[in-house]
C-alpha cells in the first residue's frame, strides 16, 4: 500500500489535452488507461491518477516511499511542462 500521497490542481484551460498527451506518451512503456476526462499511469515507483475539468488538471500521486514520491513528481511535471510549453503552469503539491 502507498505510504506517500500527493495531489495538485494545475489551473489550465487545456487540462483534457495535457491529460491525453501525458497518457499517450507513457503508454509506449507503461500500463495506462485514459479518456478525455480521467486517466491513470502505473509507474514502477507509483501511480499517477489524472482528472481534467474545464479549469484544471488534477494529479493524484501515490508511492511506497517519500523518495519515490519526489522522483514521480519530477517525472510527471517534467513531461507536463514539456507539453505545456505555451503556458506557465503553477504546481502546488499537497502532500498527505
Amino acid at each position: 500500500m502507498a505510504s506517500a500521497t500527493s495531489r495538485a490542481a494545475i489551473a489550465t484551460g487545456q487540462a483534457s489535452r495535457y491529460l491525453q498527451q501525458l497518457c499517450k506518451h507513457f503508454a509506449h512503456k507503461l500500463a495506462v488507461r485514459f479518456d478525455e476526462h480521467e486517466g491513470e499511469i502505473v509507474f514502477p515507483i507509483g501511480d499517477c491518477r489524472l482528472k481534467a475539468d474545464g479549469a484544471a488538471l488534477h494529479l493524484d500521486l501515490s508511492t511506497p516511499t517519500a523518495q519515490d514520491m519526489a522522483q514521480l513528481k519530477d517525472v510527471v511535471i517534467r513531461h507536463l511542462v514539456r507539453f505545456a510549453f505555451r503556458e506557465e503552469l503553477e504546481v502546488d503539491w499537497q502532500d498527505a
